[in-house]
């Protein structure tokens, strides 16, 4: 491998929200060789002025880092060993395509993003390069150069595993870079273990932003937990449709039953109790207040699209769907009113049962 140089690898964060910029500020202060690489201005101008700053519960820390625009990738001299993606999952295709001709020619590519979006990458850079990854971590971010991340090493969690069985004896080598960020798996299911996380998504992330709640919130708000588990339950019917097997993820212990609905249950419940605050706002609620889209299509429309390829329905994901796109179109406001819009769904499904 190239990068057993002298120096380690050279790094690249292909994105730098909240997610991104949090651990890339993790690898600069250990002493790595990163490269911060970003589509927003101010973002970039920020962090070449002032470093990255990054709250964290109980410190805040501030890491100088070489910034890149977006514009600036085509004058990268020398190929980056390790590029990590942490940009929306509708977002892929295009920046991989953006990096590809400055990856080494054994350079790997790490998803750490919401989706399936381990195919999309291996669609551009091959499946000999690509690393799908889970990662469960809460943080935002709203002010340029500045992200606030509600969990810290402690409780920040990842999972990685290659798409090629000959690249999965070089994943070992990667988890130990991100373990200066959290706790790192490494798992030679991958695959299964993205499912699992998309399960806990489906439940959560646009359930919660079109009612305008932070998570806990909106969990605690009246019908409101019965829709997000039922979005859940679709999600893993559609898993194991998939081909899916049940795993752990985020440090819970092994699967211990056979009821898929139930592990649904604790996958959420671990993530309340865990990886969320009484403020977190979802991912998704945090696009829709910056005006910009969600990963709707890319996780709801996933559940859907799966069970509808194997003949079966998704009535409460299609539901949150098609909530979603009307908030993304204008037509309705997130508001917490929209609560009888999903639960009137799942109350119509529970009458069929």
């Amino acid at each position: 491998m190239s990068w057993d140089r002298k120096g380690g690898p050279r790094i690249a964060f292909l994105g730098t929200g909240a997610q991104g910029a949090s651990i890339g500020a993790d690898f600069a202060l250990a002493g790595l060789d990163v490269t911060f690489i970003e589509q927003w201005p101010d973002h970039v101008n920020a962090i070449r002025e002032n470093g990255i700053t990054v709250n964290l519960p109980t410190r805040t820390i501030n890491a100088k880092v070489p910034a890149l625009h977006l514009c600036q990738v085509a004058e990268v001299k020398e190929p980056f060993d390790i590029v990590f993606l942490v940009v929306k999952a509708y977002d892929t295709k295009w920046a991989c395509q953006l990096i590809e001709p400055v990856l080494a020619p054994d350079g790997l590519v790490v998803g750490l993003q919401n989706g399936m979006t381990h195919e999309d990458i291996a669609g551009i850079v091959g499946r000999e390069r690509t690393i799908g990854a889970v990662i469960e971590i809460a943080s935002n971010m709203f002010v340029p150069g500045v992200t606030n991340r509600q969990n810290d090493h402690d409780e920040s969690w990842f999972a990685l595993g290659a798409l090629d069985p000959k690249t999965q004896l070089r994943v070992e080598a990667v988890a130990e870079l991100l373990r200066n960020s959290g706790t790192v798996e490494v798992t030679d299911d991958i695959r299964s273990a993205k499912w699992m996380k998309l399960v806990v998504n489906a439940a959560e992330l646009i359930p919660s932003a079109i009612i305008n709640l932070p998570l806990a919130d909106a969990a605690r708000a009246p019908g409101m937990l019965e829709v997000m588990r039922a979005a859940g339950y679709e999600a893993m019917q559609a898993a194991l449709a998939d081909g899916s097997k049940i795993v752990p993820i985020i440090g819970m212990p092994p699967v211990t039953t056979n009821h898929p609905e139930r592990y649904v249950d604790q996958i959420f419940e671990e993530v309340l109790k865990t990886f969320s605050r009484e403020d977190t706002l979802t991912t998704s609620l945090q696009d829709w207040r910056k005006g910009r889209k969600a990963e709707v299509q890319e996780v709801n429309g996933w559940v859907v699209d799966i069970l509808r390829a194997n003949g079966r329905t998704s009535p409460i994901n299609q539901r949150v769907m098609d909530v979603a796109f009307d908030i993304e179109a204008g037509k309705l406001e997130a508001h917490p009113d929209n609560s009888k819009l999903l639960i009137e769904a799942y109350e119509a499904v529970a009458d069929h049962r």
